[in-house]
């Protein structure tokens, strides 16, 4: 078999081309390649499937690491200022061009599912047969996984499995968007399909989707529609909720849920979510690479953990369903080392939500908690946060100590408040986090890193399952709950009583959890402290993984911020830790130079509020606004879809909740309120 490398550069490609006055959600898109004379040998649709890979999962990108996509949340600071979604002021805006309404991906996907289908049906692709569907089968995980992503984006969207004719009327009836479930649904099927195409272990390093790949990200959206159904239960965020914009065009407006109503098709999902991720937990419970907390100083420290997400070749971890593999002779890089080494911030908030090492949280635990430095802030808590968290004094590099890396620094310091000197970013929040990292020197290239990038691991089923059993039942006792939750812990290191969740729930007090996002939904503390544990532990497992925007969303967990801003505190800077820095007062005065807040404002520095002047629209912390849970639909496509291409309200589409449908316009103020 094929050596897979995701984005090895392929002879095929669709080029979709539309003429800027037309463009449409589906035209067909044109081939260089003739249907006539492609898709009839395996190795066509193998390829055509390999060039999918890279548009459609993610993994180390051109400009950042699967790393630093938690950034702009409560885990992870975005680089300098907040995006616009925290803003109030208007600056995220209805768009005018489709250039955010992107269908090029689906349209590329079914393209190719349609022709390889009929050929297959009718016998016109030549080749060994069980290569041939499993590669179909990948197609049909591809296109679920694209349409995953546009749901989390939009809610309700045009379910289309054809290429439509160039056919005005053909392309408008196709607009219609289907109530989020459905679609849900329908990325359900088509995960059913991946897997019932797929052959079961079919390449044995991890670098094809797999069977085990489609059940995972079966409960993963499972879970994800569960909860945004659950949560958003009366909104216009959800099939006739009140309010919802949907109801106002009729082939929406006497809608009924295939469960009967709301909450039985919440239960649906959950269900499928348990389903799904059991068949993957059930498999690697056992397979799980555990942590030893170390955070490797020589090549003789051994935590398999910590390496697992910094190897150059993955396929050694059972836990690993999927992954990328790169490699520097092929000129198949990333950039992701060198981000490690210049360092990439984490939140107090997320540091502080790690518990100690006897599974209590930091408020009340055994061990007196002291994060006056750096280094007391990660001693005798989670094993992963020891593993993973920087301490000034580490060691950066102790393997190929001699390449001439031009961005590689020996000795880890206390991070930059200031500006970087090129091989170190400044901090927004002072703590650090090395996950990813290699201790390789020969990857500290300004774009020659060959690490490679997770995409799924199975630890991700196990959560899923707890999660969504919880939901169906509210019982921590029932099913496998418990179970898996104490080898999540084992596995991350925990020992003795600390693995027991029911230690943490004793000990938790909600009113002490304010700083975590996840500790909300619809603007409440919540009472379930199971619950909230839950996705604690989710939190502190999946740190830096790139999920943490899609459980925010799907917990409703934001609106708190529509009443009152959140400051995204770091480090402890105004104690012992200001000694390590020559701080005078025009660094902390609120002025246009200022680089950390001032003592006055506590002994937390704290991210985007350094500068107080009129001009920085995140001054005062962040704020929400209820239309920002999905995004605008662009005014273009209305207009594209109208019949007389004039009238707005002449199109099939409807506006999300809360945005107008007028060009360069904000959300509504009143989505400023809590609903």
């Amino acid at each position: 078999m094929k050596k897979q490398i995701f984005n090895i550069a392929l002879s095929v490609g669709l080029i979709a081309l539309f003429a800027s006055c037309n463009d449409f959600l589906d035209m067909e898109p044109m081939s260089q390649i003739t249907p006539e004379n492609y898709y009839q040998t395996v190795s066509q649709v193998e390829e055509f499937t390999n060039q999918l890979y890279t548009d459609v999962l993610v993994t180390h990108g051109s400009n950042s690491s699967t790393f630093e996509i938690d950034k702009n949340t409560d885990n992870q600071p975005a680089t300098e200022t907040p995006g616009n979604k925290y803003d109030n002021t208007g600056q995220w805006k209805v768009s005018m061009e489709n250039s955010s309404w992107s269908w090029t991906k689906i349209r590329n996907i079914n393209y190719g599912i349609n022709i390889i289908m009929d050929n297959y049906e009718n016998g016109k692709i030549s080749g060994n047969e069980t290569y041939l569907k499993q590669y179909i089968g990948e197609l049909f995980f591809l296109r679920a996984c694209a349409y995953f992503s546009m749901l989390q984006k939009w809610g309700d969207l045009p379910i289309l499995t054809q290429a439509i004719d160039n056919d005005e009327t053909a392309l408008i009836e196709a607009n219609k968007r289907s109530p989020r479930n459905e679609v849900a649904r329908f990325i359900l099927k088509d995960l059913d399909l991946a897997a019932e195409y797929m052959t079961p272990n079919f390449e044995p390093r991890h670098t094809r989707i797999s069977q085990d790949c489609a059940y995972l990200m079966k409960s993963r959206v499972a879970l994800f529609e569960g909860s945004w159904l659950t949560n958003f239960k009366d909104t216009p965020f959800v099939p006739n909720g009140k309010g919802w914009p949907g109801a106002v065009k009729e082939y929406n407006k006497d809608y009924k849920f295939p469960a009967g109503d709301i909450d039985k098709e919440a239960q649906f999902f959950f269900q499928k979510a348990v389903e799904a991720a059991e068949l993957v937990a059930q498999k690697y419970k056992h397979s799980l690479t555990k942590n030893t907390g170390i955070t490797p100083q020589k090549v003789s420290d051994i935590n398999d953990y910590f390496y697992m997400f910094g190897d150059d070749d993955m396929s050694t971890y059972p836990d690993i369903l999927l992954w990328r593999e790169y490699n520097k002779g092929l000129g198949i890089t990333n950039h992701l080392e060198v981000i490690v080494q210049g360092g990439y911030d984490v939140t107090r908030s997320l540091v502080d939500c790690f518990l100690m090492e006897d599974g209590r949280p930091i408020y009340n635990s055994s061990i007196p908690y002291d994060d006056q430095t750096i280094a007391k802030a990660r001693s005798n808590r989670d094993p992963r946060l020891i593993a993973f968290m920087k301490q000034p004094g580490q060691i950066n590099y102790f393997i190929n100590e001699d390449y001439p890396a031009d961005h590689a620094r020996k000795d880890e310091a206390y991070p930059p408040l200031n500006v970087g000197d090129g091989t170190v970013n400044r901090s927004l929040t002072g703590y650090r986090i090395r996950k990813g990292g290699s201790f390789d020197k020969a990857r500290c290239d300004q774009w020659k890193s060959y690490t490679g990038s997770i995409v799924f691991r199975a630890t991700e089923a196990l959560l899923n399952y707890i999660e969504a059993e919880y939901m169906l039942t509210k019982n921590i006792q029932s099913g496998h709950i418990l179970e898996y939750w104490k080898l999540i812990r084992e596995t991350a290191g925990f020992v003795g009583t600390a693995t027991d969740p029911l230690i943490t729930n004793t000990y938790t007090s909600m009113d002490k959890e304010k700083a975590d996002w996840g500790a909300y939904t619809a603007g409440k503390l919540l009472t379930d402290v199971t619950l909230y544990n839950i996705r604690r532990e989710r939190r502190c497992e999946l740190m830096a993984e790139g999920l943490r925007w899609m459980d925010l969303i799907r917990w409703r967990s934001l609106e708190q911020m529509c009443k009152e801003p959140y400051h995204v505190e770091g480090f402890r800077l105004w104690d012992v830790m200001q000694n390590e820095y020559d701080l005078k007062p025009a660094d902390y005065d609120g002025g246009k130079d200022a680089f950390v807040t001032s003592p006055s404002r506590g002994q937390y520095i704290i991210a985007y509020e350094n500068i107080q002047e009129q001009s920085n629209l995140y001054r005062n912390g962040l704020h929400w606004m209820m239309a920002h849970y999905l995004e605008p639909l662009p005014i273009k496509q209305f207009l594209l879809t109208a019949l007389d291409h004039v009238d707005i309200e002449l199109s099939p589409l409807y506006q999300n909740p809360y945005w107008p449908l007028v060009a360069d316009t904000p959300a509504e103020q009143l989505s400023l309120i809590h609903i």
